[in-house]
């Protein structure tokens, strides 16, 4: 799996668990008649969302990105292809939080309302990076492909061949 289809589904899969949760709290909240616990969760919400934003507000890389872009071995060939167990090999904290903050929102809906508010400063955070590295693999003529390692271990990258994108010659012929 390519590694910016990877932080693209990153993101996508943070804002889907931030919405399951969400809806969770929102009917919790509700049953209850709860107007302290609402008006905790809007102002988590907002906090979350603050500082989601503050973290992913540059149009570069992060740090940790970074450094697993220039750990990135060379390769000539693909490592193998499985999205779906790829994706669940990586992501499987977030499922497993996910869940675990659902089920007990059935009995405190404080615990998805927190949970909620991490998940979208996950989303937040990471909403840029699919496009810095992108960038980066338009540069370099590279492709970064995730490759498939154990669930515990470091995620690790290999760097395949791409297609070079020569902004010099597209600027001339546009004159």
């Amino acid at each position: 799996m390519r590694f910016v289809d990877f932080l693209r589904a990153a993101v996508l899969l943070c804002g889907g668990s931030a919405t399951a949760l969400a809806a969770v709290t929102v009917v919790g909240a509700s049953s209850t008649d709860d107007a302290v616990l609402a008006g905790f969760v809007i102002g988590w919400w907002l906090v979350a969302s603050m500082i989601g934003m503050w973290l992913g507000r540059r149009a570069e890389t992060n740090s940790p990105i970074a450094q697993l872009l220039a750990a990135a071995k060379s390769t000539n060939s693909l490592p193998e292809q499985r999205p779906g167990s790829l994706l669940l090999n990586r992501m499987w904290p977030l499922l497993v939080s996910t869940i675990l903050a659902l089920g007990l929102g059935l009995v405190a809906p404080q615990i998805p309302a927190i949970a909620c508010g991490f998940a979208i400063i996950g989303a937040l955070a990471w909403r840029r990076q699919e496009a810095a590295v992108t960038a980066i693999e338009e540069r370099d003529g590279v492709a970064f492909y995730v490759e498939p390692t154990s669930p515990l271990k470091p995620i690790k990258l290999v760097r395949a061949p791409g297609f070079r994108r020569d902004m010099a010659s597209a600027n001339h012929a546009a004159r």
